[in-house]
């Protein structure tokens, strides 16, 4: 048995963390559902970058876009729908069989919207009716500003993936904005069942201390932090609050494994994908780590859901002089300005592009 369907038996949903046309076009995603059960996949600015700036797949699509006027971040949503609809379409099967707990893919809004909630309910909206597809989350980051979005997308019956998340706390938080949106909606005699993820991003943790903590503790706390958020996640779903909603039809909000490729070259690249094995939650793999994974990856234990000696080994990792607090704010914020910076690559790159497969756009410039 492949050590991808032993996750899969385990209760853990493999979602590919990439996208692209030829993906698409030459099989390979089938061939990754059919062969490595993966049942989902999430989508970011820097993939969408290099998948456009990688191939001719685009060039043909952004210049009828661009010949309709279509420019910028209008241009880049119809874009990626495109991709994002037949991949959509292609894990539908898991989403119905699943009860809409899994086959979703993900699309980023843009994060100029960022701490005003009015605009990025109202981005969210445009992009779950333009994409015309059930199974698609909307990514919105869980950053403190963005709390009320989230809550009130939720409320408004918009899949969210809750993006980076950082700690337990961040994770808390996000939750807390899942189950405020839920109850407004039970108490309004809404349908509970809107779709949601926690994105919690795990190596960045190591990639930020492994140069200044002893060799022992390398590739260790980003591992740490994802145990103590497990058990949280786990206490959550045990507590009366959310069976209550559960019996009124609500479905969970899944603790989803982000950043798990190993950033460390000494490191083994299934590190992460082994040591995270956890019923009930996602793991969202590069490409390079699911198949990396599916050739010499092994399956020896599940995480204990009482996160086993996260707690301990925090405490060594404080010892050290981590202070994993202010760490995890400092993260958080670094991604939020790697996702702005992202953001306007791609968008120059839709403008190269644009430019060069439209003479008029050339004449102009």
């Amino acid at each position: 048995m492949r050590p991808t369907q032993q996750l899969h038996d385990l209760g853990q949903s493999l979602w590919l963390d990439n996208i692209s046309r030829p993906l698409l076009d030459n099989g390979t995603l089938r061939r990754y559902i059919d062969e490595l059960s993966i049942s989902g996949l999430t989508s970011n600015p820097s993939i969408f970058d290099a998948a456009i700036a990688g191939s001719s797949a685009y060039d043909q699509s952004i210049r009828e876009k661009a010949q309709d006027g279509l420019a910028g971040e209008t241009l880049f949503l119809e874009l990626a729908l495109e991709d994002l609809r037949r991949a959509a379409d292609l894990f539908r099967p898991q989403f119905e069989a699943s009860h809409r707990l899994d086959g979703w893919v993900s699309l980023e809004i843009s994060p100029n919207l960022s701490g005003n909630t009015v605009t990025t309910l109202k981005a969210a909206r445009h992009v779950q009716r333009q994409a015309n597809r059930p199974n698609l989350l909307v990514k919105i980051p869980g950053t403190h500003q963005d709390l009320e979005a989230i809550e009130d997308a939720i409320y408004a019956g918009v899949p969210v993936n809750v993006t980076l998340l950082f700690c337990r706390e961040h994770y808390l938080a996000a939750a807390e904005a899942y189950l405020r949106g839920i109850e407004r909606r039970i108490a309004n005699g809404l349908d509970p069942r809107v779709g949601s993820v926690a994105s919690l991003f795990v190596s960045r943790w190591d990639v930020a201390v492994n140069d200044r903590v002893p060799a022992d503790l390398r590739n260790r706390l980003g591992l740490a932090i994802a145990g103590r958020t497990y058990q949280a996640y786990r206490e959550l779903l045990d507590s009366p609050r959310w069976r209550r909603l559960a019996a009124a039809g609500a479905q969970p909000q899944r603790l989803l494994w982000a950043s798990t490729g190993s950033k460390d070259p000494e490191a083994s690249a299934t590190l992460y994908v082994e040591a995270l094995a956890a019923a009930d939650t996602i793991d969202t793999l590069p490409e390079n780590t699911l198949q990396a994974f599916a050739e010499r990856g092994s399956l020896e234990q599940s995480m204990a859901a009482d996160g086993v000696d996260a707690e301990a080994m925090l405490a060594r990792f404080a010892q050290a002089g981590v202070d994993h607090a202010a760490l995890a704010d400092q993260l958080q914020e670094e991604g939020t300005q790697a996702f702005i910076a992202a953001w306007r690559s791609l968008m120059h790159r839709i403008e190269e592009k644009s430019a060069a497969v439209d003479p008029r756009r050339r004449l102009a410039h």
